[in-house]
């Protein structure tokens, strides 16, 4: 991974490394960055869903997967995830208001899908999705909602995610991608108006 480290004040950088028994995760990201891409997870499909969320959420992504491939994806995917998701919410921790909720609906050929969020510091998935086949790829469809899920759960975001049109389960992966990224954008500008976040002063 090529990205540097970030000791700022202000910048909105994390560096995370997660260990166990089955997989080895380092990432390194940059919600202020969008020109550099270094993803390498042993899951080709998944690095190309990954790649598509960077550059379409305007972040600098360095991320590397060690995982046990040879039993399945299911671990490297769920544990990408959580090092993601915590990255996310360490990156937002240098105290600027963000505007915290968008809405993007991003159509790619005949599928059409719809994310929803809300960074409320409250991990919650709903998840509308059918996939008509068990793999794309190396992906197993399956493992793409067990990835949002431990995402969400880490970063504290409240997150939907509906399919509204699609046949191409590969064009369906491309939107949900590709709509986090645009709504992750969206919801992490600096707020201009003070307490923007909540009626309560604080984001809950």
């Amino acid at each position: 991974m090529n990205l540097m480290s970030k000791n700022s004040p202000g910048v909105r950088f994390a560096e995370l490394t997660r260990e166990t028994s089955e997989t080895n995760i380092q990432v390194v990201l940059d919600l202020d960055g969008g020109s550099r891409r270094d993803i390498l997870t042993g899951i080709g499909f998944f690095d190309h869903m990954l790649e598509l969320f960077a550059f379409h959420g305007q972040v600098d992504v360095g991320l590397g997967a060690e995982g046990d491939l040879e039993v399945d994806d299911h671990h490297t995917v769920e544990d990408t995830g959580i090092v993601l998701g915590k990255a996310i919410r360490e990156a937002l921790t240098t105290g600027d208001a963000i505007e915290r909720y968008s809405s993007v609906h991003v159509p790619m050929d005949d599928a059409l899908v719809l994310i929803a969020m809300d960074i409320s510091g409250r991990g919650h998935l709903s998840w509308n999705v059918t996939f008509k086949r068990d793999r794309v790829g190396d992906l197993a469809t399956e493992n793409v909602r067990e990835f949002f899920r431990a995402l969400t759960a880490h970063a504290g975001i409240t997150l939907h995610v509906r399919m509204i049109a699609g046949e191409n389960d590969h064009h369906i992966c491309e939107a949900i991608f590709k709509g986090f990224g645009r709504a992750l954008h969206l919801a992490t500008r600096i707020a201009e108006r003070r307490n923007a976040n909540s009626t309560k002063g604080k984001q809950d």
